[in-house]
């Protein structure tokens, strides 16, 4: 019989007083989900998820009387947030579904684990645990699949979906996160079937469950599924047809060179180099101001190479300037790119527009834009000493006041 390892989160105080508080009769919360999953496949597990038989007024009661900190972070559905130890952890009542219309659900609470169970998305996450004796629950075949990396929902997947269309998003990030690159055909029947359901939800959660699979060790396979069937054209049109060939180009590329995975570079690895277009879509998406700035920044069309790589991280900064190579650079040009953005800071352009007038230039709005002249060449060259940026100054100003 499969049992939860002995992992050191069981032994937490925090959780042993929250089960202390919340046992009755011998009936204590079960860990569901996420931590099950990833103990039993010897993943860090960073949040850790109780379901229990008792309903959220029971719950917020008993915290209390265990001097356990309760807050009602989702009450109406059940959902509690207890706070022990300096530790969140989430509890929720059984539940079952009354009523949903894909973007919110109304529920009844349930004393039994089965029927809570059979409301969550996918078998691998419908895996409950008693903390104590390490007894693994399973009613939807989640242990099975778990071992053949089989994403699966649970049920009738249209119906899973219909109740929350945000789970075809999740059926892709799944596959990528845990995936072994063979596909659950009715689910991907069910997702291609109801894409356009995606328009309902808002820009915020399609690009939250976007960015968490692009941030994955390797999403290309997932990218390229959903390209195949269209599942990003009702909210990113604009995705380039070779975007699961460049995110895997781009994975690649980080593993060979020991680069850690760059969210701007992936993104971008998605989408044509227009700035216009990446800040259009970035809008769209409700991306963070920053986050936008970052990617138009990072768009290059000219040719990058080793020669041009540091004048480009004079401009944009040495991080986006090696998101820049991985992503545009030929792959005989990128060693050469990240050696010269290699422990290399871009040196500051200390010319001013007094010591311009000082060798005859004439004051006025020609200081600033000979000024530009300069420096430009001054990067072209290689940020060259002081000596040559004089040269060039002298240069300049002598062709402007011949």
């Amino acid at each position: 019989m499969t049992q939860l390892p002995d992992i050191d989160w069981r032994q937490a105080e925090g959780l042993k007083a929250i089960l202390a508080a919340l046992t009755v009769d011998g009936n204590a919360p079960l860990v569901v989900g996420g931590a099950v999953r990833d103990s039993l496949l010897g993943l860090t597990v960073s949040d850790i998820d109780l379901a229990t038989p008792l309903n959220p007024a029971e719950v917020v009661d008993r915290l209390g009387k265990g001097n356990i900190k309760a807050i009602p972070t989702g009450i109406d559905h059940g959902t509690i947030t207890a706070v022990a130890d300096g530790k969140n952890y989430e509890i929720t009542s059984f539940r079952r579904d009354v009523a949903t219309d894909g973007r919110r659900a109304t529920v009844a609470f349930s004393t039994n684990w089965r029927e809570d169970a059979e409301r969550r998305d996918f078998t691998i996450n419908a895996l409950y645990a008693n903390v104590e004796s390490g007894e693994i629950f399973d009613h939807v075949g989640g242990l099975d699949d778990l071992k053949s990396r089989h994403i699966r929902f649970i049920g009738d997947a249209g119906a899973r979906i219909a109740e929350d269309h945000l789970r075809i998003l999740r059926y892709f990030r799944f596959l990528a996160r845990f995936g072994d690159q063979s596909v659950d055909e009715t689910a991907l029947r069910a997702c291609v079937t109801a894409a356009n359901s995606l328009k309902s939800l808002s820009r915020e959660r399609i690009a939250s469950e976007l960015t968490r699979m692009l941030a994955l060790p390797d999403p290309s396979f997932a990218v390229g599924l959903m390209a195949e069937y269209n599942i990003f054209e009702t909210f990113l049109p604009e995705l380039t047809t070779d975007a699961a060939e460049r995110i895997g180009r781009l994975v690649n590329r980080e593993a060979e060179y020991g680069q850690a995975p760059s969210m701007q570079a992936r993104l971008l690895a998605l989408l044509p180099a227009d700035a216009k277009l990446v800040q259009l879509v970035g809008r769209r998406l409700k991306l963070a101001n920053r986050l936008i700035k970052d990617l138009a920044a990072r768009i290059v069309t000219d040719e990058v190479h080793g020669q041009n790589i540091r004048a480009i991280g004079y401009k944009v900064g040495v991080a986006a300037a090696r998101d820049v190579a991985m992503l545009y650079a030929d792959d005989a040009a990128v060693p050469a790119c990240l050696a010269k953005l290699e422990n290399w800071s871009p040196p500051k352009f200390e010319m001013g527009g007094g010591y311009l007038i000082s060798i005859g230039l004439t004051a006025g709005p020609i200081v600033a834009t000979t000024l530009q002249k300069i420096e430009l060449q001054w990067v072209q060259e290689g940020f060259p000493d002081e000596t040559r940026l004089a040269e060039i100054a002298h240069q300049m100003v002598s062709r402007e006041v011949t």
